[in-house]
């Protein structure tokens, strides 16, 4: 414990050289008292019932409940005073192995999972992290057996309309959400429930939520493709090739012109990309907009996925900051 609360007090004090401390893994003995006590903020509001707990316990209850919210903000307070990023993408994976491991119904791994994404959403936005993408579902995950897609698409329909009906956490973080893909290919309640909720929060100003469902990355890419295509094809239809070149319009095709076209138009790179059940495939996730994101595949199924794991995920994000922004510039500048 010593040791973990001497690295956060040298990095409250001193943050610009904290690339200098060393860092114990999360497994290690220094840290085993800072994780568990990070762990008990796993839940992020816990349940009361009433009916069954007398006064005492409802205070013990209320009581411990401020602690984990002081703890937590005081953690936040400190994480910081280094660089925090802007955008983290998850790529929520393990909820089957996790319904399998506990021999529970597959599709409860799913709800479990949808459980940790809330608490996850609620967290980054306590920590100032504007924009959150997850890979919801794959074009490659209709793939799968019938009777589980369609329970896929039963749970995204019931999740989505919980959100449309229950808008305590869009309000509490403001949230736009989008989602990126083919929305053409899901079923047409899915669809629909999916349409209207981006319309309904288009004009939110505060946490940005992007879910990508069913997308994949070639899909994106060449649907900008196409679209600059047609773009540059209508304008040399309207006009002569003369005034088109003296215009300024040209026929090549720039990164820009793609960046434009991409889901993810308006949204900063990621700058965290978290792969949980310690899997170190992209599996066809943003590879367009990930070149200097830190990629980081903890271990943990994704309805594992807590409080403490977000935490060491923005700290080994922020030991290797200096050497992705630098790599970052040295590319802006040969472009």
């Amino acid at each position: 414990m010593a040791n973990a609360c001497s690295f956060f007090l040298i990095r409250a004090s001193k943050s610009e050289n904290f690339m200098s401390f060393p860092v114990c893994r999360p497994d290690t003995a220094c840290w085993s008292l800072p994780i568990k006590m990070l762990g008990s903020l796993i839940s992020y509001s816990p349940s009361v019932n009433p009916k069954t707990e007398n006064p005492d316990e409802l205070i013990a209850t209320g009581v411990l409940a401020s602690l984990q919210n002081f703890i937590r903000k005081c953690i936040v307070a400190v994480l910081s005073y280094g660089p925090m990023p802007k955008h983290i993408a998850f790529i929520m994976d393990g909820n089957r192995r996790y319904a399998k491991f506990r021999s529970i119904q597959e599709g409860s791994g799913h709800r479990m999972g949808f459980s940790a994404l809330i608490a996850s959403l609620l967290y980054c936005y306590e920590m100032g992290v504007k924009y959150i993408t997850v890979y919801a579902f794959s074009i490659d995950n209709f793939k799968r057996d019938p009777t589980e897609v369609k329970s896929l698409m039963e749970l995204m329909e019931e999740k989505i309309n919980e959100l449309l009906e229950n808008r305590n956490v869009i309000n509490k973080v403001n949230c736009k959400i989008n989602f990126w893909g083919k929305l053409d290919m899901l079923s047409e309640p899915v669809r629909v429930a999916a349409e209207k909720l981006m319309a309904s929060t288009a004009e939110n100003k505060g946490l940005v939520f992007s879910v990508c469902m069913p997308y994949n990355s070639t899909s994106e890419i060449v649907i900008a493709v196409n679209k600059v295509c047609a773009e540059r094809r209508d304008i040399l239809q309207r006009e002569d090739v003369d005034s088109v070149a003296n215009n300024g319009v040209h026929s090549d095709i720039s990164v820009a012109d793609l960046d434009h076209h991409m889901y993810s138009a308006g949204c900063p790179d990621p700058d965290i990309v978290i792969r949980t059940s310690g899997e170190t495939r992209l599996s066809n996730f943003l590879l367009w907009q990930t070149t200097f994101s830190h990629l980081q595949n903890p271990d943990p199924l994704w309805p594992e996925f807590s409080f403490k794991h977000l935490v060491w995920a923005i700290l080994q994000y922020q030991r290797v900051h200096p050497y992705i922004e630098q790599s970052r510039n040295l590319a802006k500048k040969q472009l």
